[in-house]
């Protein structure tokens, strides 16, 4: 079952998700912030955004210091959803 980061206002409002999907065993550990149909991924290891596209500067910058702050339970929340790829892993690629 997906993971989603409760959002407070004004974030949830303007409908700003944020949130660990299903399926997503081998892939980077990430959070993915979603507005409609547009969605960044966030490297829980990078603590970067992983794509150019859609353009990370999009997302406001007090949102993502939202997702910082919560980074400690994100990664619980990965590590809890994917025991085989925990974002700990020294072998993980985040490119």
């Amino acid at each position: 079952m997906a993971f989603s980061l409760p959002l407070q206002a004004p974030w949830a409002a303007q409908g700003w998700k944020a949130k660990i999907r299903d399926k997503e065993r081998t892939e980077p550990p990430r959070i993915t912030i979603l507005r409609g149909t547009r969605a960044w991924r966030f490297g829980l290891r990078s603590r970067e955004f992983l794509d150019e596209i859609p353009e990370p500067k999009d997302v406001p910058e007090d949102l993502v210091d939202v997702v910082r702050h919560a980074l400690p339970q994100l990664i619980l929340e990965w590590d809890k959803m994917y025991p085989e790829n925990p974002v700990s892993s020294a072998g993980g690629d985040d490119e």
